[in-house]
């Protein structure tokens, strides 16, 4: 299993939306960066996503799973872009804000901290074991 973060403008999708799709799950679609993409395509299912809000509160909010692999994106017209079907799994009983995430030396090397614009990346199991704990989820 591999672990990634996704990011949503909370005004656009939020982690509230994605639990009210239960467990037919949404497409997450709408991404037009190829690195992004390519992440995309390497999802299998069952990987596991953390939920970040962007733009409004920069903070980790939750998992989704993958449940279905990557797909043309049905919002792209010229059929170039991919997207993957998450369910939501849990929300964090404590958000952990990009700010929390800067301030932690462990988790430097995070994709989070230097590719900030990248909106599907992956995320290493041992910063995905601490984010838990920082979450509040273990």
């Amino acid at each position: 299993m591999a672990y990634w973060l996704l990011k949503s403008e909370p005004d656009v999708w939020s982690i509230d939306q994605q639990m009210k799709a239960g467990s037919k799950g949404a497409d997450w679609d709408g991404v037009r960066n190829y690195q992004a993409a390519n992440n995309l395509k390497s999802m299998k299912k069952k990987d596991l996503c953390f939920f970040y809000h962007s733009n409004i509160g920069k903070e980790i909010v939750g998992i989704v799973e993958v449940i279905k692999t990557a797909f043309i994106d049905p919002s792209d017209k010229e059929k170039r872009f991919v997207a993957v079907k998450v369910k939501f799994k849990n929300k964090l009983k404590t958000p952990v804000t990009l700010e929390n995430i800067k301030k932690n030396k462990e988790l430097k090397d995070l994709a989070l901290i230097k590719q900030s614009r990248l909106s599907v990346m992956p995320i290493d199991t041992k910063s995905w074991k601490i984010i838990l704990k920082m979450g509040s989820i273990t």
